[in-house]
């Protein structure tokens, strides 16, 4: 059975998103932005195969949930649903928190973002082909 093509990026960021949606869509994946966890939490019906998930949300005068907190409430939800997190930081505490937690992949931010997302993506998609 292939798994769902659909993948959720999550990032406040919209510079990030821009390129993760072009990068993908241009794969033959169906890509969705959200730039808050709560609007990813809220379509989660759709049952993406994949969710990309920003670590650190940071919007002045709102507040919303970290990533931590996102993805707490999307193994409540959908404990299926596998998850790689993308950090502008490198903390060895966190990775092996959310590796504790269980996320498919932890990317840091950089020059390599593009290609290291593509690496994970392929990975989780060609698992249960």
């Amino acid at each position: 059975m292939t798994k769902e093509r659909l993948i959720f990026i999550v990032d406040d960021d919209p510079f990030i998103n821009t390129l993760v949606v072009k990068r993908f869509t241009s794969e033959g994946y169906t890509v969705r932005a959200f730039e808050t966890g709560e609007e990813c939490l809220d379509t989660l019906e759709s049952n993406p195969g994949l969710i990309i998930l920003d670590y650190l949300f940071t919007r002045q005068s709102l507040i919303f949930s970290n990533g931590m907190e996102i993805f707490n409430k999307i193994r409540e939800l959908k404990p299926d649903i596998p998850v790689i997190m993308l950090s502008g930081q490198d903390s060895g505490e966190v990775v092996l928190e959310f590796a504790r937690k269980g996320i498919i992949d932890y990317i840091i931010k950089d020059n390599n973002l593009l290609d290291n997302l593509a690496a994970a993506i392929g990975d989780v998609f060609n698992r249960e082909v």
